[in-house]
């Protein structure tokens, strides 16, 4: 089972998408800063995750996601119903 997540910093007006198949373990690395990106903006909270059979739709679905008509999806559909 694989997981495309999306992250909020909880100090920072930032997000991140990403893919995993083990969702608690990815988001520790995240939280201790092993990741470029992610460790400038720490703490993360995940605020939404879809799951996936296959890697090959998971990939499919993260590229959408960091796209720009996806990352309006996550900020229309996602984020405005989390505030």
């Amino acid at each position: 089972m694989y997981k495309v997540y999306i992250l909020k910093s909880e100090l920072f007006s930032k997000s991140y998408v990403g893919l995993t198949n083990d969702l608690e373990r990815r988001i520790k690395e995240h939280n201790l800063g092993k990741h470029f990106y992610t460790k400038r903006y720490k703490p993360w909270k995940i605020v939404y995750h879809e799951n996936f059979n296959s890697l090959v739709e998971a990939r499919k679905r993260e590229k959408y996601l960091k796209s720009a008509s996806g990352r309006k999806y996550l900020k229309n559909d996602i984020f405005r119903n989390r505030e």
